[in-house]
């Protein structure tokens, strides 16, 4: 029996993570170095009337870096892993929208993984942009 790939244990990954359960991010795409997921908007995302919370935001952000990571068909040593680096570049306020985060990887190496991500809004304004990077355990 062969051992899952990175892109098949994230599969499995995001919609058993308590926290990402939580606050609702469902998986889109995941393939190709890309990680596309969805942050639906709820009332408990809220910083203040209909705005979601800039750290709602950048756990989308960091989720979705994790992911593209993990997006591709290497078979992982240890399902070990961790952010090493996140940055965050808040450009506008998301009122009452779902989001979507777009991850790329930039760079892959033996064990760092470095990531660009762009959290926008339904109607493509970009809410947020940022960078991280993730090393496998």
């Amino acid at each position: 029996m062969s051992q899952p790939s990175r892109a098949e244990i994230m599969r499995q990954f995001v919609p058993a993570s308590p926290l990402v359960a939580h606050l609702g991010i469902e998986l889109v795409e995941l393939g190709g170095d890309v990680a596309v997921l969805r942050l639906p908007y709820r009332p408990e995302l809220a910083t203040l009337g209909e705005t979601v919370h800039g750290g709602a935001i950048a756990a989308l952000l960091d989720t979705a870096g994790m992911a593209a990571a993990w997006s591709d068909d290497e078979v992982p040593e240890n399902l070990g892993g961790a952010t090493v680096s996140m940055t965050v570049n808040y450009a506008a306020a998301a009122t009452a929208v779902d989001l979507l985060a777009r991850a790329t990887v930039v760079r892959r190496g033996r064990s760092l993984c470095f990531c660009e991500v762009a959290v926008t809004a339904p109607d493509g304004r970009v809410i947020a942009h940022g960078s991280m990077v993730h090393r496998y355990g």
